[in-house]
This record gives structure tokens, C-alpha cells and sequence, in this order.
């Protein structure tokens, strides 16, 4: 089971006019990529996985809005560890699992 969950909304700045939606794209790929377990929601996308790597994962996503041009990045991260009996989306969706 997994160590955590951190869910992050990742907001690049991008020059007035300029669509932010292939920077959110791409770290979602990076995301995709890691193989870690994801769900992606309206206003953010949330991991499970070891918490050192979910960190890394987030690493890398700003590393790269930095590659694609953005001069800044603000990420904001929602994170849940539990060490005992390890967190789980499908726990906690257990209730609402197509979110209504």
C-alpha cells in the first residue's frame, strides 16, 4: 500500500495570451511517465505512491514548466502521509468513486 497521497495543482506563469493547458499536459505526461497511481480532477491531480518519490515527481513537473519557458512557477500541494495503514484513493473514494 501506499506511503502517501499528494494531490498539486502546478500554475506556470506564462506570457499574457499564451494557453497554459500544454504546460499542465506536461506534467501531467511526467506524472504518467513516473508509473506511479494518479487521478486527474477538474483543479488538480492527485498521486499515490513512497512519499520521497511523489516529491521528485513534483520536482520534476516544475523543473520542466521552467524548460517549456515559464519564468515561474507556483505548485500548490495537498499531502497526506499515513504510515500505518497507508493511503489509498480507492479508500477514500470509497463513497463517491465517479465523484457524485
Amino acid at each position: 500500500m501506499a506511503q502517501a497521497l499528494l494531490s498539486i495543482q502546478i500554475l506556470p506563469k506564462v506570457k499574457a495570451g499564451e494557453d497554459v493547458i500544454p504546460y499542465v499536459d506536461r506534467a501531467i505526461e511526467i506524472i504518467k511517465q513516473s508509473g506511479v497511481a494518479y487521478r486527474v480532477a477538474p483543479l488538480e491531480t492527485t498521486m499515490e505512491g513512497d512519499l520521497d518519490q511523489l516529491i521528485e515527481i513534483v520536482k520534476q513537473m516544475n523543473a520542466a514548466m521552467f524548460e517549456m519557458g515559464s519564468p515561474s512557477v507556483m505548485s500548490q500541494i495537498k499531502l497526506v502521509v499515513d504510515g500505518q495503514e497507508g493511503a489509498s484513493m480507492a479508500r477514500l473514494l470509497q463513497k463517491y468513486p465517479d465523484g457524485q
